[in-house]
């Protein structure tokens, strides 16, 4: 019997690609530890502070529409430089605002380079990726738990200097990863079949795909409550919040690669969500209990980041097998929806904490968390051909990541 591919044997220009997305999901988390710190010395309230990752997230959820429709007709490296571009100028404009309006716009700029590079990124690594789409979505998995790990961490040994070290930290990132793609993404330009401009719109018109994508709605509510209100009631220093997020990223990043893989060989793909979404509402809602004790909250933070890392790769996948659409018009269509939920909740979760206290947060989130389950729920008969076909992608993801079998 022929060896399965590693996963972790790939061109360079996979790992060029790879290594931007590591830098990518940073920005994500990037801001977590110097929340409190902003606040602080640019006078800002926990709302407005909560707009950094609302400006940022709803502009990369409505740019995401347009995505394909772009890549399509300048190519995808074209669209991954322009996107890096972007992002290493507004992270500099960021570093040097004076104000909280001011990191709010430049956020929002830099979540239109984010949608254009994470939109053509996940494409670009599954057409060069050897192994498959499966091990693309391993290493593309792989690439957000770790960016999402490190965000948090570099935040905070940044952050302890001053608010703008991470900031700048991207600045510099961002212009290694622009060169690393530039030099080694290389080749002939595969054709370019232009996409029309409504092709996300009509994507969402899809059942499947319109069901995955109110699922992620509503998780990613969850998602960003937990990362990005979080901070606030823990009460530690921006070192403190970065090591709290590096474990959560680092649980993330261990079930989305490993995990979430051999879960999916041994369950049908939505037995797999129906599990992961309740446990991750339970722990939401317990961290609403025990939100006054620090230790008790970093361990919902933890094993929540456990839990996301297996929802992650299991609606990634479902995503790439709910349609026959071409894969950049699908992946921008559900993306563009579930940035968007992401949005919501943080603002939403700082305006409760004020109104109510700060545990209603997370029973809010905890709830939109169930009501993602429900989607799935009621709408399995429509997802019943992502069941059927995903057993032949689960396996050969497993032997890929295993590697080297006999």
């Amino acid at each position: 019997m022929s060896a399965a591919p590693s996963v972790w044997k790939q061109p360079a220009q996979v790992w060029a690609v790879a290594f931007a997305c590591v830098v990518a999901f940073m920005g994500i988390g990037l801001v977590d530890p110097i929340l409190p710190a902003i606040a602080d010395s640019l006078k800002a309230t926990p709302v407005e502070t909560e707009l950094l990752f609302t400006s940022y997230l709803v502009v990369t959820g409505l740019a995401m529409l347009v995505t394909s429709w772009i890549s399509s007709r300048i190519g995808a490296k074209a669209t991954l430089l322009v996107g890096l571009a972007l992002i290493v100028v507004f992270s500099l404009f960021c570093a040097l605002s004076g104000s909280v309006d001011a990191v709010i716009g430049f956020r929002a700029g830099w979540g239109l380079g984010n949608a254009l590079f994470i939109s053509t990124a996940l494409a670009t690594i599954v057409g060069a990726a050897s192994g498959g789409s499966s091990a693309a979505i391993i290493l593309y998995e792989a690439a957000l738990g770790l960016g999402i790990a490190v965000g948090p961490l570099l935040g905070g040994i940044l952050g302890e200097a001053s608010w703008r070290g991470p900031f700048f930290g991207v600045v510099v990132l961002m212009a290694i990863a622009f060169v690393a793609v530039a030099v080694l993404l290389r080749g002939p330009a595969p054709a370019r079949t232009p996409i029309p401009f409504s092709a996300p719109f009509r994507a969402l018109g899809r059942p499947a795909l319109a069901i995955l994508a109110a699922t992620a709605l509503f998780y990613n509510i969850g998602f960003f409550t937990l990362l990005a209100f979080s901070p606030f009631p823990l009460g530690f220093g921006a070192m403190g919040i970065g090591l709290t997020f590096f474990g959560w990223g680092v649980g993330l990043a261990i079930t989305s690669v490993w995990v979430a893989p051999i879960l999916l060989r041994r369950m049908r793909l939505t037995s797999v969500l129906l599990l992961a979404l309740p446990l991750l509402a339970v722990d939401l809602i317990v961290a609403a209990f025990v939100v006054t004790s620090p230790a008790a909250l970093v361990t919902c933070i933890v094993v929540g980041g456990l839990v996301l890392g297996v929802v992650n790769t299991a609606l990634t996948e479902a995503v790439m097998e709910a349609t026959d659409l071409p894969r950049s018009v699908a992946s921008s269509a559900y993306s563009a929806v579930r940035f968007l939920g992401g949005a919501v909740a943080p603002p939403l979760a700082a305006f409760l904490w004020h109104a109510a206290g700060a545990g209603v947060p997370y029973i809010v989130a905890g709830v939109s968390v169930l009501v993602a389950a429900a989607c799935i729920l009621l709408g399995r008969k429509t997802l019943a051909h992502v069941d059927q076909s995903h057993p032949n992608a689960a396996d050969e993801g497993a032997a890929i990541l295993v590697g080297d079998a006999a």
